[in-house]
């Protein structure tokens, strides 16, 4: 069955807040020439993964250039909702105008999330059930103080309007594949305030293993070759990761430049890979062919091909580009992060 959806609006956010890797480090007395990244954003203390969802989503509507009230469905990944039991689908499609009509669902799969979103949304779009879904992908990660997640844990969003193929169209889909196992390299119990992980493990069985899954799933399903995308996007929980991966699988650092973000805004894990992509088709041409393979703990990756359209020429500018908010920052230090994050608690 052929896939009947594209791309018509993409909008991201992140905070203004940034701390510097080197400043963790010396708070935790780490060598601070062997840090993972470079600084990463921490969510100012009216923010939360909803609130960030939100701004996301209003650029986008500005790139769609339509109405709020003809969404039709709103699906929300993220593993830091604000509330334990409410539904952020809810308040953001309400916040928007996009109430009462619509499907509304919150999903979790880690770091997964967004791009399960985004794929539910294209099939509801594709088979005509929805002419307008909003799919979003938005955390503000959490990390236990020291552990080597406080370093890379970060928090930002990106919301994705799809609908059928038109003239104004940013771009299409044109392919999808999902490679899912239950390898638990990374958990949060009920009641535990940070997650846990099992560090190394996280590696080989888990994280290279379903990328690698993910991708060549996909490409050996549609006959294509890495050489034949132009851009490429992959999670990035670090640095390292999507370099090695990218290198296993025969992409080279012109495909992967304009995706790779973590080392200057950190992990933003569920907004993590569709942030990539929004920075990739802030810079893509059309005709160009773009991958972007997810991976959430757990464990399980998308991958998605998508066809870039004339239609980006036009809609681009009608909102702030990821370079836009990645310049856009002002520094604290781990005082005062601890101190946005909640991590300091009152007796």
């Amino acid at each position: 069955m052929s896939i009947n959806a594209a791309i018509v609006g993409y909008g991201v956010y992140l905070p203004v807040y940034r701390i510097k890797d080197v400043e963790i480090a010396k708070v935790w007395g780490r060598d601070v020439r062997r840090v993972p990244i470079k600084e990463k954003t921490v969510p100012g203390p009216d923010e939360d993964s909803l609130t960030m969802a939100f701004e996301a989503s209003l650029n986008a509507l500005r790139r769609a250039k339509i109405p709020p009230i003809e969404i039709e469905a709103v699906f929300v990944g993220s593993e830091s909702p604000p509330y334990a039991v409410k539904p952020s689908a809810t308040v953001i499609a309400e916040a928007l105008g996009a109430t009462p009509k619509l499907y509304a669902v919150d999903m979790e799969f880690a770091c997964r999330a967004g791009t399960t979103a985004m794929g539910i949304v294209i099939g509801m779009v594709s088979s005509g059930i929805i002419k307008y879904g909003l799919a979003i992908g938005t955390d503000t990660a959490q990390g236990r103080p020291g552990d080597e997640l406080d370093y890379t844990a970060a928090a930002g969003a990106a919301a994705y309007i799809f609908s059928n193929p038109g003239k104004d169209t940013i771009a299409t889909v044109e392919g999808t594949y999902s490679y899912v196992t239950d390898t638990p390299d990374f958990w949060r119990r009920e009641g535990e305030t940070f997650p846990r992980h099992t560090f190394r493990f996280t590696g080989e069985p888990a994280y290279f293993t379903h990328i690698i899954g993910a991708a060549k799933g996909l490409m050996e399903k549609m006959g294509l070759k890495p050489s034949d995308f132009n851009h490429v996007v992959f999670h990035q929980p670090n640095v390292k990761f999507p370099l090695r991966v990218a290198k296993m699988l025969g992409f080279t650092m012109e495909q992967i430049k304009y995706g790779l973000l973590t080392g200057e805004i950190g992990n933003t894990y569920a907004a993590a890979s569709p942030i990539g992509l929004a920075n990739i088709l802030d810079h893509a041409k059309p005709g160009e062919r773009v991958l972007i393979v997810s991976f959430g703990s757990g464990s399980g990756s998308d991958a998605i091909s998508f066809i870039v359209q004339d239609g980006i020429e036009s809609r681009r500018h009608l909102a702030p580009y990821v370079e836009y908010y990645i310049k856009r920052k002002k520094y604290v230090n781990y005082s005062t992060y601890a101190k946005f994050r909640n991590l300091l608690k009152m007796r």
